[in-house]
């Protein structure tokens, strides 16, 4: 298995995970700003290059997608475009702010560090990819 890029889109920042080269190991890489989430994503390639891109897919606790679902089809649309050789794939992303918020605290991260939502979206990003990696495997 070659490796994964996941990302937990927002409007504003979006996170950003790596799998390890034999695809079982999620790597947290970096939070961007969303405007730059390509060129971002282009630089990535370019370094460590991924096959599989994953896409959180943000939905309620009754299980319909939440607002920011039409961004995120655009979104794909454009990643189509950019990286035609790419498989993109969704994965339900429910609770992973909630628990990424959760292991900062655990790990004795301060206040003002788990104040950054930057940082909670590069771990969600990283649950995201590992829980993607496990079910993979």
């Amino acid at each position: 298995m070659a490796r994964v890029l996941a990302i937990d889109f927002g409007l504003k920042r979006t996170g950003l995970a790596i799998s390890d080269p034999l695809g079982m190991i999620a790597n947290g890489l970096e939070t961007v700003d969303s405007k730059v989430l390509l060129v971002a994503m282009k630089q990535i390639d370019g370094n460590q290059g991924f096959d599989t891109i994953v896409i959180g897919e943000p939905r309620r606790l009754n299980g319909e997608h939440s607002e920011i679902e039409q961004n995120i089809k655009i979104l794909i649309t454009e990643l189509s475009k950019v990286f035609p050789s790419k498989q993109i794939e969704r994965f339900d992303e429910r609770f992973t702010s909630k628990i990424a918020l959760d292991t900062l605290i655990g790990s004795g991260v301060s206040k003002k560090e788990r104040s950054k939502k930057g940082n909670i979206d590069k771990i969600s990003a990283t649950l995201i990819l590992q829980e993607y990696l496990n079910q993979k495997s």
